[in-house]
């Protein structure tokens, strides 16, 4: 499996980019893309650690992108900078869907009073790109614009249950990793799972991500009947009411896809 951004384990310079590795922008690339949801602050040595780039070239293409403010020093250590997040909140689908859902979003979470997160589709992912929780304790830990994997994740069984074949497969094809001992692994269970959240509505997820956690997730769909998203409830597993939460996150995703702002 190619390492995720901020995975810990050296990465085989250019890998997941094919000859564009070896231009500048995906030099570039591969740089920004070195910094993961959980790190704050990385060394001229880890980065290219991380990339496979030579330090002499790390340093260099560093220096322009401090100039352009895609990052920023930090002492001997680099960060990402302020212009990389102006750049990623002017992509216009995710602004218009997530000030767009955010207030349903809010609706929901002082009814079921547990953590609510918006997610996307992007690659063989699951993105997050909106969050409302109460207190720092009431559930697992979790970031807007992290990412989890598609298979373990009720968010991305709903993706995998209303997106095309060619996502199931790839995402088998790229092997189902064992994230706690709950989660599926096995293509035909996971197939069956599926065929469960069609006929449902919604999806269920049992610890499959987090040890004593589970979540409820349903699709997102737009007027024209796109699959946008997908929208789910995050709760402790001792006092998780699947039943409500899915009776919740139904009636908002019937709400959104007559939103016409949203669609």
């Amino acid at each position: 499996m190619t390492p995720s951004p901020g995975d810990d384990s050296p990465r085989r310079y250019g890998s997941g980019q094919g000859d564009g590795a070896n231009s500048v922008l995906g030099k570039a690339r591969l740089i920004l893309e070195a910094f993961g949801v959980d790190d704050v602050d990385l060394s001229l040595t880890e980065i290219s650690r991380r990339t496979g780039i030579s330090k002499a070239s790390v340093y260099r293409l560093n220096q322009e992108l401090l100039d352009w403010g895609m990052l920023e020093r930090s002492g001997q250590e680099y960060r990402l900078g302020l212009r990389a997040f102006e750049l990623g909140s002017r992509v216009p689908r995710i602004r218009v869907l997530r000030d767009g859902i955010r207030p349903y979003m809010e609706s929901l979470y002082y009814s079921v009073k547990e953590t609510v997160h918006l997610a996307v589709l992007d690659g063989l992912e699951v993105l997050y790109l909106e969050k409302v929780a109460g207190a720092p304790q009431a559930t697992r830990p979790s970031r807007i614009a992290g990412r989890l994997p598609l298979h373990s994740t009720a968010t991305g069984k709903v993706m995998l249950a209303y997106g095309t074949g060619d996502l199931l497969e790839a995402v088998v094809a790229r092997g189902l990793d064992r994230i706690t001992p709950a989660t599926i692994v096995l293509p035909r269970m996971l197939a069956q799972q599926l065929r469960r959240v069609r006929e449902d509505g919604y999806a269920v997820e049992r610890e499959e991500t987090t040890t004593g956690y589970c979540s409820v997730a349903v699709p997102i769909f737009g007027a024209s009947g796109l699959l946008l998203g997908s929208l789910s409830v995050t709760a402790p597993t001792f006092r998780a009411d699947v039943p409500r939460y899915a009776a919740a996150l139904t009636a908002v995703s019937r709400k959104v896809s007559l939103d016409r702002s949203i669609n």
